[in-house]
């Protein structure tokens, strides 16, 4: 049975709300159904199609559970129509309407997280507080809250019409991403959660930048067991461990970004995938492909301009180039007043700085940068980098 709720009960539990129209009976109404095949099954056996019986018994229980609290009100009994004539089960599209509606722009980040991480990955409300760093019952109160909002605010529970769906779709991934960004330092169990839903994604929806985020999530996972020391301390790129990348996962992704960009449609993710599959494929650091990198960099400002991404562009162009190249773009970002209080601009300049033998200026710049982080693991790598200028 635990093999089947963790298989079905997602995709049962989509349906049962499209049917319902309501997260809270849906969810009593799967566990019900849950209830009764625990209790009917070893009796009469596991039917033929374990996901259609879970779907049906819940709609019946449901019905019942609605006319047992009309009656207490009324001695009329009005159960929607669609409840006891639907049998159009139709999973696939009711899968992407919970995640839809999860990620709905009428909901706040947190919210959309919060549900997501709840209702689409099946986190206990306990699992979902650890990753907010909050408490159960205030973590049950946002979901609260949320479900609330898709209720009042009637939410439409569907997948966006064609015209609309480019920018919705765009709102899932980046919550998909926050959760994996989440998870990626402190906590796998988020990070394996977000690659499931990402190939969930890709599953119903297989759309360039589904695909593109999908092989960016992979091929960071890759790197997993090399990114930290056993202290948790940060270890930069360059200083990997590259013996020890899951050479099955960089096979995996970087056959993903290949698939996303024969659509010729290079967005975002797709695009952070492609300079990710670069750095997965140089066999040493001193081998990778800077060339690659600072182009793709390129067409990844021009598809989304940001100070971030021209920050990261400027990195590459330092290796490239030549440090001199790259601290006079980061200079002229920071110039313009962008990014002054992101930590990984004055780290980036101090790292340039030092290489270019400017000892006081990278000693500020990394100062700068420590001031400004927040993350420990980032905070220690910063730390070292200070304590070693020290010793040159």
């Amino acid at each position: 049975m635990e093999s089947v709720y963790r298989a079905e009960s997602r995709r049962v539990l989509a349906t049962l709300i499209r049917l319902l129209g309501d997260f809270d009976l849906a969810e009593e109404a799967l566990q019900e159904a849950f209830a009764a095949a625990v209790e009917r099954w070893p009796v009469e056996g596991t039917p033929a199609n374990p996901r259609s019986w879970l779907i049906s018994t819940g709609r019946f229980k449901a019905i019942d559970r609605l006319r047992k609290r009309r009656r207490e009100v009324t001695d009329e009994v009005d159960v929607p129509q669609e409840l006891t004539e639907s049998e159009d089960y139709d999973v696939a599209d009711d899968r992407l309407r919970l995640i839809f509606t999860c990620c709905h722009p009428a909901l706040n980040p947190d919210a959309q997280i919060a549900m997501t991480l709840r209702e689409v990955c099946d986190l206990t409300t306990e699992q979902v507080a650890a990753a907010f760093l909050t408490t159960a019952p205030t973590l049950a109160q946002r979901i609260v809250r949320a479900k609330s909002k898709i209720r009042d605010a009637r939410i439409p529970y569907e997948v966006p019409e064609r015209n609309d769906l480019p920018e919705r779709l765009a709102s899932v991934l980046h919550v998909v991403y926050l959760v994996f960004n989440q998870g990626y330092f402190t906590r796998p169990d988020l990070a394996a959660e977000a690659i499931r839903l990402g190939r969930l994604l890709v599953e119903l929806l297989p759309e360039p930048e589904a695909i593109g985020l999908l092989a960016l999530m992979v091929l960071h996972e890759a790197r997993r067991a090399t990114r930290t020391t056993a202290a948790g301390e940060l270890i930069p790129l360059e200083e990997q461990d590259r013996s020890q990348w899951n050479q099955a996962q960089i096979k995996e992704g970087v056959a993903l970004v290949e698939r996303a960009l024969s659509s010729r449609r290079f967005g975002p993710f797709a695009l952070q995938a492609a300079i990710a599959a670069v750095h997965a494929e140089a066999p040493t650091a001193a081998a990778t492909d800077w060339q690659q990198i600072a182009g793709l960099y390129e067409v990844l400002l021009r598809a989304d301009p940001s100070p971030v991404i021209e920050l990261n562009r400027a990195a590459a162009i330092a290796m490239r180039d030549g440090p001199a190249h790259g601290l006079a773009l980061i200079d002229a970002i920071l110039a313009r007043g962008e990014l002054q209080g992101y930590h990984l601009a004055h780290a980036a300049r101090a790292d340039l700085l030092r290489r270019l033998g400017r000892k006081d200026e990278a000693r500020a710049a990394y100062e700068r940068a420590l001031a400004l982080a927040i993350e420990e693991p980032e905070r220690r790598l910063i730390a070292r980098r200070l304590r070693e200028l020290s010793l040159k």
